[in-house]
């Protein structure tokens, strides 16, 4: 069949769900009487696109607890358009409650959406995520499955608000938790801040992992023009996810996969998203990771050299003033898009039907503080930085604009915590030797001793320098932290500790140098004692005798290759199942 542009679509025989619902065999006569038995008539459903709905709604996400409702205005497109839409609740990661983390069960939702798309009779996906985890997880099942799908952001929440102050979720958290710690507020401030940080459905409001992500998303291309920087209670964000859901079944019929739009091409062009976007550091693991299921290869490498030209250009909290509403009202994504035009490679097809410099095509910028131009950039360089040495010969990573400067070149004495309990322990007794010229060091936090690598990255400093006035300290971990973070952190050091990476080697008073100009993270410490300990380090024993945490433990891979199950990262395609 042809379009009106004379374009080649799908016919109805051609579609996947078809193979469940056609035919005249005893299968074909069995799954259209129990389609009877859900009240569908058969012109509701047969010959249609049948579009799977995946929605992460649950009663324990805050970021995500208008899916529900938006799932409304998802399949209302679908219906709209003259697909068929079929709503599958799955697993919900919600970075609030989820413990350890929830990074230990983001292959878990990537392999649910896989499996989901592939087993049951569907022909194409809208995805609907965006607290932190579940943006990745999503496309990396969906790249996986390779079928036409579209991604429906949650959206950010709206500013918080306190005594005559905006508040941003995350960022404001952290800096008020070390305001109490320091006794520069008591129990009545902190009270009403439970009340003023987060005070409508939607992700973090500042440049946090969650709206790093569902900017990346858009960049790709996975997402209607856009709708990353839609706060998540604006009558548009209803109107994106009507818009979603039509053109998802427009995708089908145009046999429009994934694999044509997650190329190379758009995976740079991601990176350099959040590269301008100041973003969260949690995106190298991710976009490596999803970049993984494309086969596409993305290295820190690849980060790297891009930092090195891409300027920042948001005006964001917590590298910058601004929150994601004002960036919304500044000209959103598309507008940030659009100075970065020559970076970009715009010829690239997106889900919207458009090509990626179309669709970012005249974004105009309302407010020159918000999004600058690469004339007056927020800094000159990209927000984060890749770092190596022998304290992290596969990489780590320093998200340097949100740390004070005079850190950036700094040499001082390890303070060593073997895991963050024992950080929690004594991090503020009075006994502890340490300064402000000390580098906070934790280990065991990683993805295999983490387990799960937790945002336990931003280490907090001993109450006892908060209380002399010090606001930021070197510390370096093999966890991650939350984007919405801020100080000289450093992160992701692979190889990990717990499978004897450098970093198991370190001990207090040792000599380490970070230096972010020059990408060296170094321990100051000769090669004949690092060996003398080497031989010395025992394996810790495993954390998971059975269960899924079992299979994490045996499967997951180092951060610098984006923590995915090296079954589900490795190449290759499985067949697509047996219906007769």
């Amino acid at each position: 069949m042809t379009d009106t542009t004379g374009r080649r679509t799908l016919a109805p025989e051609e579609l996947r769900s078809h193979r469940w619902y056609g035919g005249e065999g005893v299968r074909g006569f069995s799954h259209r009487a129990r389609s009877r038995q859900l009240g569908l008539n058969p012109e509701e459903h047969l010959g249609k696109p049948v579009i799977a709905v995946l929605n992460t709604w649950s009663g324990i996400n805050p970021c995500h607890m208008h899916l529900r409702e938006r799932a409304e205005q998802v399949t209302r497109g679908i219906w709209q358009a003259g697909g068929y839409p079929v709503e599958f609740p799955v697993a919900t990661l919600s970075e609030t409650y989820q413990k350890p983390t929830p990074m230990l069960y983001r292959n878990l939702l990537a392999l649910e959406t896989e499996e989901l798309l592939r087993s049951y009779p569907v022909d194409g996906a809208v995805l609907m995520g965006g607290c932190d985890k579940t943006t990745p997880a999503l496309l990396m099942g969906a790249a996986s499955a390779d079928l036409p799908a579209v991604f429906v952001p949650a959206g950010p929440m709206l500013r918080g608000h306190w005594r005559g102050r905006t508040l941003g979720s995350g960022t404001d958290m952290w800096k008020y938790w070390d305001d109490y710690r320091a006794g520069r507020i008591g129990d009545c401030e902190l009270g009403e801040l439970e009340g003023g940080l987060a005070r409508s459905p939607g992700h973090c409001m500042t440049m946090g992992t969650a709206s790093t992500m569902t900017s990346a998303a858009e960049a790709l291309g996975v997402t209607m023009p856009g709708a990353a920087s839609i706060p998540a209670v604006d009558s548009a964000h209803h109107r994106m996810a009507a818009a979603a859901g039509m053109r998802s079944v427009a995708l089908v019929w145009e046999d429009l996969r994934l694999s044509r739009i997650l190329t190379r091409n758009a995976y740079l062009d991601a990176a350099a998203t959040v590269l301008a976007l100041g973003g969260s550091t949690n995106a190298l693991i991710h976009l490596i990771a999803m970049a993984g299921r494309s086969g596409v290869t993305l290295t820190l490498d690849d980060f790297d050299l891009l930092a090195r030209r891409i300027p920042v250009l948001a005006n964001v909290r917590p590298g910058g003033a601004h929150l994601m509403e004002d960036f919304y009202y500044a000209g959103g994504l598309p507008a940030l898009l659009e100075q970065l035009r020559p970076q970009l490679h715009t010829e690239r097809p997106t889900v919207a039907g458009t090509t990626f410099g179309e669709q970012i095509a005249g974004s105009p910028v309302h407010d020159k503080d918000v999004i600058r131009s690469p004339q007056d950039p927020v800094s000159e360089e990209g927000g984060l930085a890749v770092l190596r040495g022998n304290l992290a010969p596969d990489g780590a990573v320093i998200k340097h604009i949100s740390a004070e400067p005079r850190l950036l070149r700094h040499t001082g004495p390890a303070v060593v915590f073997d895991s963050y309990q024992d950080l929690q322990r004594r991090i503020d007794d009075p006994a502890l030797d340490i300064t402000a010229d000390s580098v906070l060091v934790l280990r065991g936090a990683g993805p295999k001793g983490g387990p799960g690598m937790p945002e336990y990255g931003m280490l907090p400093i001993p109450k006892r320098l908060l209380a002399q006035g010090v606001q930021d300290m070197v510390r370096i971990s093999d966890a991650r932290m939350s984007g919405t973070s801020y100080g000289a952190c450093v992160l992701h050091i692979a190889p990990e500790s717990h499978v004897g990476g450098p970093l198991a080697l370190v001990r207090d008073g040792d000599p380490i140098t970070l230096d972010v100009p020059a990408r060296r993270l170094h321990l100051e410490v000769g090669e004949q004692e690092l060996a003398r300990r080497r031989a010395e380090w025992r394996a810790p024993e495993p954390r998971f005798e059975r269960g899924y945490g079992a299979l994490y433990e045996e499967h997951i891979t180092q951060a610098d290759t984006g923590c995915d199950f090296a079954f589900l990262s490795r190449p290759g395609r499985n067949p697509e199942p047996y219906t007769g």
